[in-house]
C-alpha cells in the first residue's frame, strides 16, 4: 500500500515545545501554533525539516485507548551545543532501527493509514515495536491537511523476538 524502507537512524538532537494529549484530546494544532511561532528563537538548526513526535508509555499499543495520554513534540533539528530557548525542551531520539514510509495526502487520512501501517505491516514483518520515540518528518513538500502534502512516517522497530 505505501513505499516504505528501512533505516538505522544516528542519535539525533532536536529542541521543541511539547504538550500532553490523547487521541480523545488531540492537542496537535495548538502546539504547532504555538511551536512555529516561536521556531525562530531556535538557533544552530540542521535543515528546515520539522519534526511531530510522539512519545509513548510503554504499553500504549498493547492496552490502547483513545483517551490514553502520551507527550507530543514540535521540533527541529539541532547541533548538540544549540542553546535551548527559554520555555522550550531539548529531545534525544535515540539511535535505533525503523520503517519509514513516505506518505502522501492530507492528515485527514492518518487514522486509516495508522491503522494500516500497524494492523497489517507491522504484524506480517518480521519487526516488532520498539519503544523509542515515533516520529513525522514534514519538510518542504508537506502542507497541512492538503491532498497534495508529502511527509515521513518513522515507527521505531526491532527483529521479532530480539530483547530491547
Amino acid at each position: 500500500m505505501m513505499e516504505h524502507r528501512i533505516e538505522m537512524l544516528p542519535e539525533t538532537t532536536l529542541v521543541g515545545l511539547g504538550l500532553t494529549m490523547s487521541f480523545a484530546n488531540n492537542r496537535t494544532g495548538e502546539l504547532w501554533q504555538r511551536f512555529m511561532s516561536r521556531r525562530n528563537e531556535i538557533a544552530a538548526t540542521i535543515g528546515a525539516e520539522r519534526y511531530s513526535v510522539q512519545i509513548y508509555p510503554p504499553t500504549f499499543f498493547e492496552s490502547f485507548h483513545p483517551e490514553q495520554e502520551f507527550k507530543k513534540w514540535a521540533a527541529v533539528c539541532v547541533s548538540e551545543s544549540s542553546l535551548i530557548p527559554e520555555g522550550m525542551e531539548k529531545i534525544i531520539l535515540p539511535a535505533g532501527l525503523y520503517v519509514v514510509f513516505h506518505y502522501n495526502g492530507s492528515s485527514a487520512d492518518a487514522p486509516r493509514v495508522f491503522a494500516w501501517i500497524f494492523g497489517e505491516w507491522l504484524p506480517a514483518s518480521a519487526y516488532e515495536l520498539d519503544d523509542r520515540p515515533h516520529f513525522e518528518i514534514l519538510g518542504e513538500k508537506y502542507r497541512n491537511n492538503h491532498p497534495d502534502s508529502e511527509e515521513e512516517i518513522w515507527i521505531p522497530i526491532k527483529r521479532k523476538g530480539t530483547n530491547p
